[in-house]
């Protein structure tokens, strides 16, 4: 065979084996190069889910502070503060509620200021309800409460329960203990979160 044709197929094996070594090497980048980009997505979703995870901890957080604050001034009203007790109370009430306000309050001015009742309460526990669809509901469980406001006037609307002790002193008699068990939906309205239903619990 002569030397030139050597060197051909010579050159011809070299570049064989080249472009077959370059091959392994370009498939292995190629997967070193997805499994880096599928890192970078899963890193970017994990950290979106604890960054939302973190906010909602935060707003459910707003949401019971609201819902106590409500209820520290509805149990604390007393002869000497109802008018700006139940001016603060309506002024943080939106919807139905607020709508429905005198009636549903009266009642309570009326017998502070007949019994000239003085009452100091504190909150025991406030908790934020989470509703789950179970369809295998037992009959005679309370459903879930309804929202307070539709999603067009409200962002949203979270339903939070209130746990409290007010002691009454009036004049003459013994003091008497009650027991709140409350059930409040918190609207948030226009950035601003305000109490949009009222719910006695037994």
């Amino acid at each position: 065979m002569p030397e030139a044709e050597q060197t051909s197929l010579s050159d011809q094996d070299h570049d064989e084996a080249h472009h077959g070594v370059f091959s392994g090497y370009g498939v292995a980048s190629a997967v070193l190069g997805l499994v880096a980009v599928i890192a970078i997505a899963l890193g970017a979703l994990i950290w979106s889910a604890h960054h939302n995870a973190t906010d909602e901890r935060a707003y459910q957080t707003r949401v019971m502070a609201a819902a106590a604050d409500w209820t520290e001034v509805l149990i604390n009203m007393n002869v000497d503060n109802v008018d700006a007790s139940l001016q603060k109370l309506h002024d943080g009430t939106v919807g139905q509620l607020n709508s429905d306000f005198e009636g549903a309050i009266t009642p309570y001015r009326e017998v502070v200021r007949t019994l000239k009742a003085r009452t100091t309460g504190q909150i025991d526990s406030v908790s934020f309800e989470t509703v789950h669809h179970d369809l295998d509901a037992q009959q005679g469980q309370r459903p879930a409460a309804p929202a307070a406001l539709p999603p067009e006037l409200a962002e949203r609307t979270d339903t939070v329960l209130v746990v409290a002790t007010s002691v009454s002193e009036n004049s003459g008699d013994k003091p008497a203990t009650v027991r709140w068990n409350l059930r409040l939906g918190v609207s948030e309205v226009d950035g601003k979160l305000m109490i949009s239903r009222l719910e006695s619990l037994r």
